[in-house]
């Protein structure tokens, strides 16, 4: 992954009952923090964010 790349899908609509985005599945501490994270805390993060994304789709 290179350092910038982004899980950004242009979407910026946020659930209200977990706070996540319906576009990224981040919360906005996630998004904020994405451009300072490591390598290791972004990969951890993209895996959860399909969990969440999934989770967003099936309610």
């Amino acid at each position: 992954m290179m350092k910038n790349d982004s899980p950004c899908a242009d979407l910026c609509r946020f659930d209200p009952r977990n706070k996540w985005c319906a576009g990224c599945g981040r919360t906005m501490d996630e998004i904020k923090a994405w451009r300072k994270m490591s390598p290791y805390h972004r990969t951890n993060l993209l895996t959860e964010l399909k969990r969440r994304m999934k989770r967003l789709k099936n309610s």
